[in-house]
């Protein structure tokens, strides 16, 4: 149950029987929060990102709280993303005000993450996507275990990277941030600390007792039960990431991974060509204006493009339906391909 005497409610959401979707606690010289969302991945909706919220005001100013230790129940997921599903049918439904209230109160929460001034330790153990990430990578330290599996699949839905990502992603290594975004590539943890999504490989072994030490109050034990990660599986492909997906626009991207010709690349291309052609264009201009944007800068423009994007677009309906919904993997994008993708619409759906 919460501890409601460090004022953090009860119940911020529920979850089966009864239960708060965000268990938060004291413990010791930390906070600790549970996303307690199993059946679905730890998927948040807006009665989570509401106990975000409280825990983060109560704990801010209180001395008391040294740290915030986050972690996802159920042994699969540290959390999956936003549930999209719900927002597909609030679109649908024309609720274009509780869609403004679940984006505008998530980034409220990426911000107040970013700006907690204190560590906020996120041990990643199992799913990590989407809203997931945001709710770790704007903290510090970052710990994934040899069973976490981290990614920014948006661009598969005609969503785009958004809690924040659009500035995080441009500031990874080389092209990477570009690679993930546009082709919502899974990287498993050692990868994600390599990538730059993740501070500190920890073997999911050691996480029992790393997370006993930080009740104490001191993130830097982080150090002490952190290994080397050993070679991400994208290394031998760094050079290639950084000559094709660092190029300025969608046909240039295109032209470079079939001039390079190889098996790996060919790959590439044919995850692009499934994606949402709207979606890979807004995502390649958001990353590209993310690049010299502040946090707060690109969150308000992620913010105008959910109401393009989420409301008024088709994409976005079409690609929920097609991965989560019917599961029939035969999007109709609008339009069809990259190539009649207009420019000019696209840089009009950064106005909101």
């Amino acid at each position: 149950m919460s501890d409601t005497s460090q004022g953090v409610p009860a119940k911020p959401g529920i979850a089966g029987e009864g239960e708060p979707t965000v268990l938060a606690r004291r413990e010791g010289a930390a906070g600790t929060l549970l996303m307690n969302r199993p059946k679905t991945l730890n998927a948040l909706d807006i009665e989570m990102i509401r106990g975000f919220q409280a825990a983060i005001d109560a704990w801010k100013d209180d001395a008391s709280v040294r740290l915030v230790v986050l972690e996802g129940a159920g042994g699969k997921a540290f959390c999956a993303g936003g549930d999209v599903r719900r927002i597909r049918q609030l679109a649908i439904d024309g609720e274009a005000a509780a869609i403004e209230a679940f984006f505008a109160e998530e980034y409220a929460v990426n911000r107040g993450i970013a700006t907690f001034g204190k560590p906020w330790v996120s041990l990643i153990d199992g799913v990590c996507m989407g809203g997931g990430i945001g709710l770790s990578v704007h903290g510090r330290p970052i710990v994934v275990s040899e069973a976490a599996l981290l990614a920014m699949p948006e661009t598969a839905i005609a969503l785009f990277p958004d809690v924040g990502t659009s500035y995080v992603l441009p500031r990874l290594p080389g092209a990477v941030g570009t690679w993930l975004a546009l082709t919502g590539a899974r990287l498993r943890g050692a990868e994600a600390v390599h990538a730059g999504l993740a501070t500190h490989y920890v073997p999911k072994a050691k996480l029992p007792g790393l997370r006993a030490a930080l009740l104490e109050g001191d993130a830097a034990v982080v150090e002490g039960f952190s290994e080397t990660p050993p070679e991400p599986g994208f290394a031998p492909h760094r050079a290639t990431i950084d000559r094709c997906f660092g190029r300025d626009s969608l046909p240039e991207i295109l032209a470079a991974l079939e001039a390079e010709g190889t098996d790996w690349a060919r790959e590439q291309l044919a995850i692009l060509r499934r994606m949402s052609p709207t979606s890979l264009c807004v995502s390649l201009e958001l990353i590209r204006r993310g690049a010299g944007a502040s946090l707060d800068e690109c969150l308000a423009m992620e913010l105008a493009l959910t109401r393009s994007v989420v409301n008024r677009h088709p994409d976005f309906r079409e690609g929920v339906r097609s991965v989560l919904v019917d599961k029939d993997g035969k999007p109709a994008w609008t339009p069809k391909s990259l190539e009649a993708v207009d420019p000019a619409a696209i840089r009009a759906m950064f106005a909101g």
